[in-house]
């Protein structure tokens, strides 16, 4: 009984220490961010983040090894929270009418508020292709946003394979993206319009 208190103890510090350094990852994850929303993966370096993070480049590396295990973290974290967004929004539609104009406001809000980000996505998604080291978290990624896309879905015994669904709304997504940060800003009433006649017209609502 009494070796239990200083595991316990032990235990605690160990939890806490790991809290810390899970919340300074985030932090630093942020930072990455904002640098290669600016300057793009390849042109950005662990320098340029540690200038950005106000930290020197071995503390850095102390928390990552290289520029891709920080970048896949980045991606994760920020998906993460994009898809929580969209399950957030969608969770609380009564019609399929509701659940589509849930869908396509939450597509076109974060297309107006994160474009820059959703640029960091795609760039990943495009190494992905060339280097093997990205393909798992790409992966895991894809995975999560077709199960989003799956829910539009549900009960429709007409609806095209999930597959061609997701390649549909992903399609349309960075089409306006590109536009958005390109040539092109629209208003979040607009972009969410366009969703929505998509969703309508391939899930015949």
């Amino acid at each position: 009984m009494t070796d239990q208190k200083p595991i316990g103890k032990l235990a605690a510090r160990a939890a806490s220490k790991g809290a810390k350094r899970e919340a300074k990852k985030r932090q630093l994850a942020q930072s990455a961010i904002e640098a290669m929303k600016r300057y793009g993966y390849a042109n950005t370096t662990l320098r340029d983040i540690a200038a950005q993070s106000e930290l020197s480049l071995g503390m850095l590396h102390y928390y990552f090894e290289n520029k891709e295990q920080l970048l896949i973290y980045c991606v994760r974290l920020y998906k993460e929270a994009f898809a929580a967004d969209i399950g957030a929004r969608i969770a609380g539609a009564k019609t399929r009418e509701d659940l589509f104009h849930a869908f396509a406001e939450g597509l076109a809000a974060s297309i107006v508020e994160e474009a820059e980000t959703h640029r960091l996505w795609y760039d990943i998604r495009n190494q992905a292709l060339f280097d093997p080291v990205f393909q798992p978290v790409v992966a895991e990624i894809e995975i999560s946003l077709t199960g989003l896309v799956a829910h539009l879905a549900e009960e429709r015994k007409e609806a095209p394979p999930l597959g061609v669904l997701y390649g549909a709304v992903d399609g349309v997504f960075r089409h306006l993206l590109e536009r958005q940060l390109v040539s092109h800003p629209r208003r979040t009433a607009e972009l969410s319009n366009d969703f929505y006649m998509l969703l309508a017209r391939v899930l015949k609502v």
